[in-house]
């Protein structure tokens, strides 16, 4: 069963995660595949930039909790978004949760209609945002992660683009997308690719200084009391024990 889609329009590649029926949850196969779908995207002279969106009404629901890909497959993915010699702009149309919002951070452009929603929802299971603070901690506001880090609270859309975790939002999202795509289109490969190295520079200086230490937090985290609770109570539908 194929988990990513692969469509090509005019030099963009669109990779679509295609698991709607578990909410696009990263498992260990879908992070495997998509990493295999970003080389084969890296490597071909033919792309010119790359689109990550998804079928079903959300992006990612974040780690599939039955099947969770080890914290050093996500950290791999994150950079390799990062370091891809081609720009990666996310598509967004539906719910963005947890790790799903790593995935988003580590774009260089996102944009997402005005039905999305987005939360850091790791504290609710018992957990806390480790390996996704690495492109999410050096591109977004830090009052502002602090309070949703911290609450799980949602965001609309407006609230995610004056964060920083959006580019754009708009009720067309393909609307908004349309002149990003344009200019991209119209810029030389090797340009973009050295253009794209001075802006995640400090992204990549997260990754070097802090990957191994929130790698080991977030294995940690999953393997904790706290978080069989909080990920049990959350496939039984029902509050965890610590709720108030």
């Amino acid at each position: 069963m194929t988990l990513i889609g692969r469509t090509r329009d005019r030099g963009v590649e669109t990779l679509s995660l295609d698991a709607p029926e578990r909410r696009n949850a990263l498992s260990a196969a879908l992070v495997g595949e998509l990493a295999a779908a970003l080389t084969d995207a890296g490597q071909d002279t033919g792309v010119r930039a790359v689109v990550l969106t998804h079928t079903g009404t959300t992006f990612s629901a974040g780690a599939d909790l039955r099947d969770p890909p080890p914290p050093e497959a996500f950290v791999g993915l994150l950079r390799q978004i990062v370091e891809l010699p081609k720009p990666v702009v996310a598509r967004i149309t539906g719910h963005v949760r947890a790790g799903g919002l790593g995935l988003l951070a580590a774009c260089d452009i996102s944009a997402a209609a005005h039905t999305a929603t987005f939360a850091f929802t790791e504290v609710r299971v018992g957990v806390a945002p480790a390996v996704i603070s690495l492109p999410l901690l050096p591109r977004t506001d830090p009052r502002a992660l602090a309070r949703y880090y911290l609450t799980g609270e949602r965001l609309d859309t407006a609230e995610a683009a004056r964060i920083g975790l959006l580019t754009a939002a708009g009720d067309d999202v393909d609307a908004t997308l349309a002149p990003v795509l344009d200019g991209l289109r119209k810029s030389a490969p090797e340009a973009l690719a050295e253009t794209k190295r001075l802006l995640t520079a400090r992204v990549l200086e997260t990754f070097d200084r802090d990957a191994v230490g929130l790698t080991a937090l977030s294995a940690r985290l999953f393997a904790s009391a706290h978080a069989r609770e909080g990920m049990t109570a959350f496939l039984e539908r029902r509050d965890p024990q610590w709720a108030l």
